[in-house]
């Protein structure tokens, strides 16, 4: 069965930063890890920007997300905490969906940086997106020196301010993104083709978090 991913990132420049991470650290993460069916989790920090943050949760499916060991910490049931942390954030993604390519990769250890681009696209265009994403843009970045895996998600949620699409790559480290591989990567005909269709896009580059002693 296809693997899942949720993925929620902040921007916490209004919270005291000291308290947002010893919110995920000790509280948030925990809980998630001790929910069954809940892999890898793992937390990133903006590369030019510090004051964002991004969590990923690997899932052995999306199904996870409702069950009831779930749902006893998450949604309304969120802690007292988690809603005065987040009450002071501003929340710029949240995505949960079901690997499409390749379907049931898991993630790498010890990647050192984590880029996410989550988008929706025109639905005229949405046959020639996948396509490029699958045939052509996922294989070359994949082979750009660097990249440790890549793996792309569908949302099954629809609407006002969801992002439908979210593909994931984890780097050695967040300067893979700006070497000159993969620029030539991403500079092709069909990228320039595809790309005008782009709605909603959100790119955020980020290094892994390493807590303070």
């Amino acid at each position: 069965m296809a693997k899942g991913q949720l993925i929620v990132a902040f921007d916490f420049a209004n919270a005291p930063a000291d308290e947002f991470h010893d919110w995920y650290d000790l509280e948030h993460i925990p809980e998630r890890e001790a929910v069954p069916g809940f892999g890898v989790c793992e937390r990133w920090i903006g590369d030019t920007d510090p004051t964002f943050a991004v969590a990923t949760y690997d899932l052995d499916t999306i199904d996870v997300l409702q069950s009831d060991a779930y749902k006893a910490i998450a949604y309304d049931n969120l802690s007292v905490w988690s809603k005065r942390v987040t009450s002071m954030c501003t929340r710029l993604l949240r995505f949960d969906g079901t690997q499409i390519n390749p379907g049931d990769e898991s993630v790498p250890a010890g990647a050192g940086g984590l880029l996410v681009n989550a988008m929706n696209v025109t639905p005229e265009a949405e046959d020639d997106f996948n396509a490029w994403y699958d045939e052509e843009h996922l294989p070359a970045l994949l082979a750009v020196p660097g990249t440790l895996t890549a793996m792309r998600y569908r949302s099954a949620v629809e609407g006002e301010g969801v992002r439908r699409y979210v593909a994931i790559y984890f780097l050695e480290s967040p300067d893979v993104a700006r070497s000159d591989a993969w620029k030539a990567a991403v500079d092709t005909p069909w990228s320039a083709r595809v790309r005008p269709h782009f709605r909603d896009h959100l790119r955020i580059l980020t290094r892994r978090y390493v807590r303070e002693s």
